[in-house]
């Protein structure tokens, strides 16, 4: 199902064309973010979606959730994580998997300058670890604007689900997934020249690799054992105080169901976790003939129950 819903085309007539928005989130980091804004948007929830790995503002399930949740009445800001969406020019620096003062700062803005008043964030895979560590690092009273959280297929115990990545059958994920941060580097050289050491960069074909000689010294952890450790939403998970969905399926390639049974994720009283038979990694794709018949939909559903349940989670918590 992972492969099927990234190769599948989708087409989503009713999101409008979105505008592009820079932030400025650190004197040498510029992020790029698509906006669709509602008539009168001050008065609308404002919903923050962020991507996984290597995705963009332009992936499948950002523009998907993009689509449910504008016609929910939603603004919908779709952010790029530092370099993501053709934005290795705006940031000197790289991003990583727990950096949650990037969307905290994209927040402030749009609360301090956009005089917006209401707002949830969404986030899959890499996102979705963003966004539990974001709910716990807030705890039950800072940003009290943000009402509710949404993480799908969320990697957030990531040691766990790096071992998972590295298994022998997920051999061509993890290839994809380096190709990319190869390219992504040597993209960051071009514009930043002397900025990174690229000597022998094709022989790193893991993410481990990869994370031990960029992505954690850059950021000041010691190595990537340490990154994992302190980037993971885990660590501060039990300090959720606001509602919050997570939704993974149990034959996740990257994202072992049992890390969603420690008593910090089962016994929040405010995580409500579900965990679905099949789905895969940020797909969930069902036949929408068959889901109308059984939940007696309204036509036009497209079959993307994750999408669904985000947006029907958030809505009734906004």
């Amino acid at each position: 199902m992972t492969l099927y819903a990234w190769a599948r085309q989708r087409r989503l007539p009713g999101l409008p064309a979105a505008e592009p928005r820079h932030f400025d989130v650190a004197p040498d980091a510029r992020v790029l973010a698509h906006c669709n804004w509602q008539p009168g948007r001050e008065a609308r929830p404002t919903l923050l979606v962020l991507h996984g790995l290597e995705g963009s503002s332009d992936a499948h399930y950002m523009r998907g959730l993009a689509h449910k949740a504008f016609a929910a009445g939603f603004n919908v800001v779709r952010l790029n994580q530092r370099n993501c969406g053709g934005t290795e020019h705006l940031s000197k620096g790289l991003y990583h998997s727990g950096l949650t003062a990037d969307p905290l700062c994209v927040l402030t803005e749009l609360r301090d300058r956009d005089r917006l008043t209401t707002f949830a964030v969404a986030g899959y895979s890499l996102g979705g670890n963003i966004t539990m560590k974001l709910a716990g690092e807030l705890g039950a009273s800072a940003f009290p604007e943000i009402r509710a959280f949404a993480a799908v297929s969320p990697v957030i115990e990531l040691e766990t689900c790096m071992q998972a990545i590295e298994r022998r059958e997920n051999r061509i994920y993890e290839w994809n997934f380096c190709r990319n941060l190869q390219g992504r580097m040597r993209r960051k050289a071009r514009v930043f020249p002397g900025g990174f050491d690229l000597t022998g960069l094709w022989k790193v074909w893991s993410i481990r690799a990869f994370d031990d000689r960029y992505t954690a010294p850059h950021h000041g952890f010691n190595g990537a054992a340490d990154y994992y450790h302190r980037a993971s939403a885990m660590r501060v998970i039990d300090r959720v105080a606001r509602p919050a969905l997570i939704l993974s399926a149990a034959d996740d390639p990257f994202v072992p169901p049992e890390i969603f049974d420690a008593p910090a994720v089962r016994d929040n009283p405010h995580i409500t976790t579900v965990v679905t038979s099949h789905g895969g990694h940020c797909a969930f794709v069902e036949e929408p003939a068959f889901a109308e018949a059984t939940a007696g939909r309204a036509n036009g559903y497209d079959g993307y129950f994750a999408e669904r349940a985000v947006v029907e989670f958030l809505a009734a918590r906004v």
